[in-house]
């Protein structure tokens, strides 16, 4: 099966340092410099697209803009990428979602999927009015999807469950095709809901044996239901020409981190709910050093990141390996971002997209229409963090790699 790429859209900013938020961290550090205008979002989005990645996870939590409503405006500025929209289901009724959906398919032709996050922090789900325990908020996800996938039947719905009730539920219209559903979990709660519901059970950039017992576990549970799901991995990258120039890179990420951001975020995350996020922060201890915890995969960003807390990091030719690793395991989803996001994708995108297209394992979305997979289209221009307005693209030159601004 060939893989399948997604790129990250930084609806919380972006930065040419690690942009802390998400999960009790404080949002954003000094090094935060782009905002998360529409003009740049969209840059990221229309390169994303033209590079060959099929999605763009947008993620969601009061430490980032909407992504309701930042993807559906940034579908007019997009031909073909999907939006990968995250919501927590205890915020809106499960009749609410399954018609939004629908709604952004018409209008999207189809470019909507959906990544179902139960939410792992007490204190912001409090915040939004939910006081509902861990567990509980899992079972009233098993309520919410169970609504919602007979909606997209088209079936008309009646519900008095534990958390949820619905009379007389119906669409008028079914969204066409029905958005397949992402869902994350490392807790003994999360498993049954994921291997009842979801498509795609997404796990964040762990260990290759790790991630390994996880497949082993949602599939065994998957089997029960008679399901079968695809597998996927959210992972940061730092991919460069020479491994010599990744791990410089990495370095200078990390040297762009003071202590006094490692320790708010990691009193911050020590608060966490979130089994995945104490997974994440057991693989650097708040440490600076020995961050590499596997072979090309390097703990940093977890730092002061909530979250995806770790990166692939070397040579083009080693991040393909890396990825071709996991993919052996079952994984065949992708979900990337990189640091700053624009320029990262093209290092990812011109780098390892071409390696692993060689090695038969990816191919381009729209090859059939003889696009080639490297697509080197220059930057239409930067967006200007201080005006949020446009200014010249920089001169590209090819023979040097990807271009930065």
């Amino acid at each position: 099966m060939s893989l399948t790429f997604h790129w990250f859209l930084p609806t919380n900013g972006d930065s040419r340092q690690v942009v802390g938020g998400g999960h009790g961290v404080p949002t954003g550090h000094a090094g935060g410099a782009r905002p998360p205008s529409l003009a740049y979002l969209g840059q990221i989005a229309r390169s994303a697209e033209q590079l060959g990645f099929v999605g763009a996870l947008t993620p969601t939590g009061a430490w980032c803009e909407d992504a309701w409503l930042s993807t559906a405006m940034l579908t007019e500025v997009t031909e073909r990428l999907k939006f990968l929209v995250a919501f927590r289901p205890g915020l809106l009724s499960p009749t609410l979602a399954a018609q939004m959906a629908a709604t952004f398919q018409r209008h999207s032709k189809g470019r909507l999927l959906l990544n179902v996050v139960t939410g792992g922090e007490a204190h912001e789900q409090r915040a939004y009015g939910d006081f509902l325990s861990k567990d509980e908020r899992y079972a009233r996800a098993d309520e919410f999807l169970q609504v919602v996938r007979a909606l997209w039947r088209g079936e008309t719905v009646d519900l008095l469950g534990q958390h949820l009730t619905v009379e007389r539920a119906r669409l008028s219209r079914v969204p066409d095709p029905v958005p397949p559903i992402y869902f994350g979990g490392s807790s003994g709660p999360a498993g049954p809901v994921a291997a009842r519901h979801s498509d795609v059970y997404l796990t964040w950039g762990e260990p290759p044996d790790a991630v390994a017992k996880k497949i082993s576990w949602i599939g065994g549970l998957a089997e029960i239901h008679d399901r079968t799901l695809r597998y996927g991995i959210r992972l940061h990258v730092i991919t460069r020409d020479t491994a010599e120039e990744a791990w410089a890179q990495a370095r200078k990420l990390l040297d762009g981190i003071s202590d006094a951001d490692i320790a708010a975020a990691q009193a911050g995350l020590a608060r966490s709910g979130s089994e995945g996020q104490r997974r994440m922060l057991e693989l650097h201890g708040g440490r600076r050093d020995d961050l590499e915890i596997a072979p090309n995969l390097w703990a940093g960003v977890g730092l002061v990141r909530g979250g995806a807390g770790t990166a692939l990091v070397g040579s083009h030719t080693e991040v393909a390996d890396r990825i071709a690793e996991y993919h052996a395991l079952g994984l065949t989803e992708f979900i990337l971002s990189g640091y700053p996001h624009l320029e990262e994708a093209y290092w990812f995108g011109e780098g390892v997209l071409p390696i692993l297209r060689a090695r038969g394992l990816w191919r381009h979305p729209v090859a059939d229409a003889g696009l080639d997979a490297q697509v080197n289209v220059p930057f239409a221009g930067v967006a200007d963090a201080r005006t949020d307005g446009w200014v010249d693209p920089p001169t590209v030159d090819r023979t040097a790699g990807p271009a930065r601004t």
